[in-house]
């Protein structure tokens, strides 16, 4: 069935690949806004794709207009890298929560279906083994550890849309993100510390022949999913096909895709090495340990793992993850590796 599909940040690393899937394998319309268009300069023609400059905190007229004209929206706007919440965790309140409220509300009103993206960061610091959406504690640190404000923004927001859902009708789905990697993340030729996530962080420092800073020792263990497997879930989510997605929430991981920060940093050493060009990299680039006050600040914290039970996305989509983990930073990197200049 054609739907008009609303993506806010869909010039993001989520927001541009679901863009381009959907147009590449559905009949489905998309309007998209976004502060920029630098990820989705090739479809700004194509005719199933509107594109519309602005900001969601800013243009709200124009957000409410592309919400009555859409039949799904997904507002995936915010804020998605660790030393942001430590540095301006308001700034991370106001656009992660505030913001985004704003948008539940109009869905509301509107009688618009909504397709949230809430965080595995949700599950904060709980000890169950593998994370389950309906059961498993939301535990967070302190007050004076601000790496939890957005755990504790996007919490709460699952929490006012469930309510919403049984209050006023609302339909929904919530899925959580753990550590989704592939094309388009972030921008690897960016500097500046803690300006990307911890994957194309540590690529960067690769190509620049600098050292991997390894948070207190990179033990923590995270799964990390591709996301073309992440848009196959996502895809069926949109679809709803006999409501298979409504008022639900589902984790969307791989949890065969483990591994430890200090073994990921060790891998893609490897892994780089086999370019052309970079043969010499193990030999110059290695990983050092820092301490997380150093790194980030005294308003950090984090766990040793973070793994999800997909259960409900394996029986309620059909879904399951594909891409194991070394075809996934092969596929990275390589969309990483061609965006570099000429020699």
């Amino acid at each position: 069935m054609s739907q008009n599909i609303l993506i806010l940040g869909c010039d993001g690393f989520i927001g541009s690949n679901l863009t381009e899937h959907i147009l590449k394998t559905q009949d489905w319309s998309v309007y998209g806004m976004d502060l920029g268009s630098g990820r989705l300069k090739e479809f700004l023609e194509h005719p199933r794709f509107h594109f519309t400059q602005g900001d969601i905190t800013l243009n709200e007229d124009e957000v409410d207009r592309l919400i009555d004209k859409c039949d799904v929206v997904l507002p995936l706007v915010a804020i998605a890298t660790p030393i942001s919440y430590v540095r301006h965790p308001l700034r991370v309140f106001e656009l992660t929560f505030e913001a985004n409220l704003r948008i539940v509300r109009r869905c509301v009103a509107s009688r618009k279906r909504v397709v949230f993206p809430s965080s595995s960061e949700v599950y904060g610091m709980s000890t169950d083994a593998a994370f389950q959406e309906e059961t498993t504690p939301l535990v967070v640190g302190p007050i004076n550890k601000h790496r939890w404000i957005y755990a504790c923004s996007k919490q709460l927001l699952d929490r006012v849309i469930h309510a919403y859902g049984i209050e006023q009708g609302l339909r929904y789905t919530i899925f959580r993100p753990f550590n989704w990697i592939g094309p388009r993340q972030d921008d690897v030729l960016d500097p500046r510390e803690g300006s990307s996530r911890v994957l194309t962080q540590f690529i960067g420092n690769i190509l620049r022949r600098q050292d991997l800073r390894v948070v207190d020792g990179g033990y923590q263990r995270r799964c990390f999913l591709y996301i073309g497997d992440a848009l196959d879930a996502l895809t069926t989510i949109i679809e709803n096909r006999d409501g298979c997605a409504d008022q639900r929430i589902f984790n969307i991981g791989n949890p065969q895709n483990e591994i430890s920060i200090r073994d990921l940093a060790d891998l893609l050493i490897a892994q780089i090495s086999t370019y052309p060009g970079f043969e010499d990299v193990a030999k110059q680039v290695s990983w050092v340990d820092v301490p997380s006050k150093d790194y980030y600040g005294e308003g950090y914290q984090d766990i040793p793992t973070r793994t999800p039970s997909i259960r409900n996305a394996e029986h309620y989509l059909g879904w399951h993850p594909k891409v194991d983990l070394a075809t996934a930073l092969r596929k990275t990197l390589d969309f990483c590796l061609a965006q570099l200049p000429p020699a």
